[in-house]
């Protein structure tokens, strides 16, 4: 028999992860405070809209984070009651980009009320959550993380089990610095060549070719930065509330982070001059008008 699962957190990358958990089975009972974001998915086959995020969590046995922060989900467990509401055997997979720390220590708490949880951060973006590929960096028990398999698997093709409670979102938060560092270091280097008089295209090309490859001159250099798009579909304000959240973890585990430092403080300079709501690949933009 399928799990019955709660989701909260019906944005971007909340709806088609719920898409995908509906084809392969599983009925979902959805919540987001913003009331539009379930419209797409009424009508489908085994998704309801709960009236809260307490409601949503009534009677399941998995309950999918998929929020903006840990203050936010702090908030939702331990001030809006969330957690007291829950019952001991429950499950709470948080899929968000969390901080580290703060997901070890609400997993210690939750265990005394006999509430299971699991982090498991995504990487892949709008694209791959579409398609149910997504890579899925997974920290807890065990036992816990065999509980969740088979939902991670209707979302992620990647599913990799890093360590105990609070590595997955370790390892996302890292993963998402060199993300945003190597997109950075392409940027300046994709507009000291034009300022040379070398077209950009043909540097990506090079680049693509060579041991500067990464994921920015694969898939972001010509769809969004050099074509001027800017819509990926993840906000710059989001990388850079990754970043702080790796530049804190480094720093608090003793080891370097000059680097990380120089990193999240361009990316705050370039939220603060783009306009609200940018995407992330609009660090070109910043760049260029830097020089």
């Amino acid at each position: 028999m399928k799990q019955r699962i709660g989701f909260l957190g019906l944005g971007q990358m909340g709806r088609p992860m719920v898409r995908n958990l509906l084809r392969a089975g599983f009925s979902v009972t959805g919540f987001d405070p913003q009331p539009h974001a379930a419209e797409s998915l009424q009508g489908e086959a085994g998704f309801s809209v709960a009236t809260s995020a307490v409601a949503a969590a009534e009677g399941v046995d998995v309950l999918i984070l998929m929020l903006p922060s840990s203050p936010v989900i702090d908030d939702l467990l331990w001030k809006q009651g969330l957690a007291s509401g829950m019952k001991a055997g429950q499950l709470i997979l948080d899929m968000s980009s969390s901080d580290p720390v703060c997901s070890r220590d609400n997993a210690a708490r939750l265990a005394t009320l006999g509430i299971h949880f699991v982090d498991a951060p995504v990487s892949g973006g709008v694209k791959r959550a579409v398609d149910g590929s997504l890579a899925i960096m997974m920290g807890g028990e065990a036992v816990d993380i065999d509980t969740v398999r088979p939902a991670l698997q209707a979302m992620g093709k990647t599913l990799v089990h890093v360590g105990s409670a609070g590595a997955g979102h370790a390892v996302k938060a890292l993963n998402n610095y060199v993300s945003a560092s190597g997109l950075l270091a392409v940027c300046e280097a994709l507009v000291a060549a034009q300022k040379f008089g070398i077209d950009p295209h043909l540097v990506n090309q090079v680049f693509n070719a060579s041991t500067g490859k990464n994921n920015t001159t694969e898939h972001k250099v010509e769809s969004f930065m050099l074509s001027e798009a800017f819509n990926s579909g993840f906000a710059l304000g989001l990388m850079r509330k990754d970043l702080q959240t790796a530049q804190s973890f480094i720093e608090r585990m003793g080891s370097p982070d000059t680097f990380a430092q120089v990193c999240l403080s361009t990316w705050t300079a370039a939220e603060q001059s783009l306009a609200p709501g940018a995407d992330h690949t609009a660090m070109y933009q910043y760049v260029r008008q830097q020089s």
